[in-house]
């Protein structure tokens, strides 16, 4: 798909991986409105790219639901997602104190993954009714899972399994959908420089890149907009999972 016109909705777009995709979006002629609990980060990065920001936890149905018609209401139905939003706070799942409150790893299940269908939800069911581009084509979602779903490391139960979840939610919804012409694709990061990676302090980042087996560094906001405008523009790309990693294989710990 040519973005060029069409409305694309980014969610966790206020910084990281979500601000990228939608400046790499935007770059390409896309209106994007900037989906993020984070009002004013999201208007910050609207305001750079003459985009809409719009206040959402994609946890909440009713949140999503408004957030979504406001976005359409300033742009139109969205023909493009990007799912982005979702925290990962470690936690043992029996530490020091005890068993890990249930309510924990609930949150993280609702936001990361929960949060992903949500706006899957509401987006498909806009997409639908657009007229199909080339192809037959309608729409398409691009949702962010984790190395963590295939490798996850001692502290992230809650973590692994709601990426774990959106790996599985890829294939089922590029089925459901294909008679739609929406297409469905996930890309899963390794060590990426976002905030949270940031907070860290230099020698534990240091530590992290190294043990990327090539290129040995943290990867970049860019290279994951990179992959999200392939998955977008390559039509063929459906249905999968797609590692962006430098081939680095999480241990335990």
């Amino acid at each position: 798909m040519n973005v060029q016109g069409h409305a694309a909705l980014v969610t966790g777009g206020a910084s990281g991986l979500g601000e990228g995709t939608a400046r790499a979006l935007a770059a390409a002629g896309a209106k994007v409105a900037i989906l993020d609990v984070n009002l004013e980060g999201a208007r910050r990065v609207a305001a750079d790219i003459g985009g809409l920001a719009v206040q959402c936890d994609v946890s909440s149905a009713a949140a999503a639901e408004g957030a979504v018609a406001e976005a359409k209401a300033a742009h139109g139905a969205a023909r493009v997602l990007v799912n982005c939003a979702g925290i990962a706070p470690p936690a043992r799942i029996v530490g020091k104190n005890g068993p890990m409150p249930l309510e924990n790893f609930a949150r993280i299940i609702e936001i990361n993954l929960i949060g992903t269908f949500n706006m899957i939800r509401l987006a498909a069911a806009d997409m639908v009714d657009l007229d199909p581009l080339a192809d037959g084509e309608r729409g398409c979602v691009v949702s962010t899972a984790s190395v963590a779903a295939f490798e996850g490391q001692i502290g992230q139960s809650a973590y692994a399994a709601s990426k774990g979840g959106v790996h599985a939610l890829t294939i089922v919804c590029a089925r459901e959908f294909a008679r739609n012409g929406i297409r469905f694709n996930t890309i899963a990061p390794g060590m990426f420089a976002t905030p949270l990676m940031e907070s860290l302090p230099d020698e534990v980042q240091a530590a992290l890149a190294a043990a990327v087996p090539f290129p040995s560094r943290l990867g970049t906001a860019e290279e994951y907009a990179a992959m999200a405008m392939t998955m977008v523009e390559n039509v063929m790309l459906n249905g999968e999972t797609v590692r962006l990693d430098g081939a680095i294989r999480m241990q335990a710990r």
